[in-house]
């Protein structure tokens, strides 16, 4: 998602307590920077922060991270976080909002450090040549594979076609169990489902929402 530059976005950020630029000093420790036992999730591109809002909301027994490379979507997701929690009366606990080109993940999470990844409308890049950069493309999905946890997941959310049949094939080529398939999302009434801004989006324009969760065997 192309967004312009916004001049408050990285005052805001440096003013949150809960918001790190560098996650590289914290490869191995994240559980100690949390300070308890509970398992880690990590929304790898969080957008302007329509999920995880809502998910740091619901469950109080994770701890999440949400990752963007840009400091704007991370600012909004800070804002957007910091609303749902003041009007339900509670202060926000449990996420840490993270600088991260999610093509590095490797650099910030050491082995076995997250119990699950989710990723929600990355852009599908349709070009051969382009294909390298999906976020479920194989060269990135070793590294989730060894970041997880044994019996981690990831769950994946795309309204397109050809990116979905394709990562099928990739999480199949790099021996992930595949747990769940929805190819319709919203026909199968999934109860726990976040629905995101692109996924309204989407859903208003007539696409299928298309759904998978897989795990590490």
């Amino acid at each position: 998602m192309r967004i312009r530059h916004q001049p408050w976005a990285k005052p805001e950020l440096a003013a949150c307590p809960y918001y790190h630029r560098d996650g590289t000093k914290n490869r191995g420790r994240w559980q100690e920077v949390f300070g308890d036992n509970k398992p880690i999730y990590a929304e790898l591109g969080c957008g302007k922060g329509g999920f995880i809002a809502e998910a740091v909301l619901r469950d109080n027994d994770v701890n999440w991270i949400a990752c963007d490379i840009k400091d704007e979507m991370l600012a909004f997701a800070r804002r957007k976080t910091e609303k749902l929690f003041s009007d339900n009366s509670r202060a926000v606990s449990g996420l840490i909002l993270l600088t991260l080109n999610i093509e590095k993940t490797e650099t910030v999470f050491a082995p076995g450090e997250i119990d699950r990844f989710y990723i929600n409308f990355c852009p599908p890049w349709k070009r051969d040549r382009e294909f390298k950069h999906r976020l479920t493309h194989p060269r990135q999905l070793i590294k989730y594979r060894e970041i997880l946890k044994t019996g981690g997941e990831i769950l994946f959310k795309t309204d397109d076609d050809i990116l979905f049949e394709d990562s099928l094939q990739y999480f199949t080529e790099c021996n992930f169990q595949i747990v769940q398939i929805e190819r319709d999302l919203h026909a199968a009434h999934f109860s726990d489902n976040i629905v995101t801004e692109h996924e309204k989006m989407f859903a208003d324009e007539g696409k299928k929402i298309k759904f998978v969760r897989v795990m590490k065997t």
